[in-house]
């Protein structure tokens, strides 16, 4: 079956990170999207380690089924390949500083021109104004910014950084995409293009939404280890025996009950509050319980439970996992080193497919196929190499 968006043709600027995995979701979708890479300035990301012996294996997964073309947009030719390819695509997407598109003259008035029905995206860390506008950024700054980490980590030691980049990811690259689909949504009512601006900082703020609206209404900074859900209960991860982690995460009464009849400390129901002094002893004992035993022997004797009890897994160990396997979230994608394992599509649906044509590209590698489709013939696209304005 065809992904849900197929038909969708995607013009892709983006880089590093945010972008990168917004625009992989639409093609796991099924769109068309065409990676745009620069002539001059390489994708770091095409070169973040570890490689397979031409590329990044990251740039593999994030650029997964898209096709890739390099133009030099700094050529007046460069330029009017873009403007004449914008009018067979329904979207562009973009992640410069505020300014830069328009003023290598590919902007979203620029482009509208040659296509009313033109949505356009531009992906930055504080949005197309505001004091911040061309401040420079980096996933930590947003989260700082967003007031998340005032309360993430531990009251003895501070912030702790996540072990992925949140505001790139979900605050850029996801509210992207859900941004872009309604902005279809509504062409598909209105018949009208528009520009969409999406602020990595704004996203994060927006994730925090939860505790925000706790201090907005109430005046109270809420504090690392300040309720249930940061680390203020006893709703944490605790080390076993081998020095391997679980999660706990029984917040209802009858999870809690149920934990600790397994481990054997009936005394300790009752006493599964907010924070406060009872939470510290509460934390210490299951502490000093869960450390009498190995990871994997906890393990099998909450597997035959309902406890909200689950281990901490590595990658590898996540990859293996029969619900990993089940839900098919790690998939073999066809590559020119033979395939790739990479992280799959978490959408499922009962009358479409995602797709994993192949795995990221090295930059240009359909530079003349793209341009075929845009309609250039052999003698223009020949021109255009011979002048170096694509590659």
């Amino acid at each position: 079956m065809a992904g849900p968006l197929s038909g969708l043709k995607v013009l892709d600027f983006t880089r590093l990170l945010p972008g990168p995995f917004g625009t992989m979701i639409l093609a796991d979708l099924g769109a068309e999207v065409v990676r745009v890479e620069s002539a001059g300035a390489p994708d770091l990301l095409t070169f973040m380690p570890p490689t397979d012996g031409e590329v990044s294996v990251v740039h593999r997964q994030m650029n997964r089924s898209k096709k890739s073309l390099i133009v030099d947009l700094k050529k007046e030719e460069g330029r009017n390949v873009i403007r004449r390819m914008v009018r067979s695509f329904d979207v562009v997407a973009e992640q410069f500083r505020p300014g830069v598109m328009e003023r290598l003259g590919v902007g979203y008035e620029d482009l509208r021109v040659e296509n009313p029905w033109l949505i356009y995206c531009s992906i930055t860390g504080y949005g197309q104004d505001g004091p911040y506008r061309d401040r420079a950024g980096h996933d930590i700054n947003y989260l700082s910014l967003s007031g998340i980490m005032s309360y993430t980590g531990k009251k003895e030691s501070g912030p702790v950084l996540p072990g992925i980049q949140v505001a790139d990811q979900c605050a850029g690259g996801m509210n992207a995409v859900i941004a872009l689909l309604a902005a279809v949504y509504q062409r598909e009512r209105t018949g009208e293009g528009q520009r969409i601006d999406i602020s990595m900082t704004d996203g994060a703020v927006h994730l925090g939404a939860l505790r925000a609206a706790a201090s907005l209404y109430s005046g109270q900074e809420t504090d690392r280890e300040d309720f249930m859900l940061n680390g203020g209960g006893y709703y944490d991860f605790y080390e076993t025996g081998d020095g391997k982690y679980l999660s706990i995460g029984g917040l209802e009464p009858q999870f809690f009950k149920t934990m600790c009849e397994v481990i054997g400390r009936e005394d300790l129901v009752g006493l599964q509050g907010g924070p406060g002094e009872k939470t510290g002893y509460l934390k210490a004992e299951l502490q000093k319980e869960f450390k009498k035993r190995t990871r994997a022997e906890w393990e099998e004797l909450f597997s035959k439970t309902d406890a909200c009890v689950e281990p901490v897994l590595t990658v590898s160990e996540m990859a293996n996992h029969p619900q990993t396997k089940a839900r098919q979230m790690v998939v073999d994608v066809p590559s020119s080193q033979g395939s790739l394992p990479q992280v799959g599509s978490p959408y499922k649906f009962s009358k479409a497919s995602c797709e994993y044509c192949f795995a990221g590209v090295k930059p240009g590698e359909h530079t003349r196929e793209v341009l075929r489709q845009a309609g250039f013939d052999e003698e223009e696209i020949n021109g255009l190499f011979d002048a170096e304005v694509i590659r």
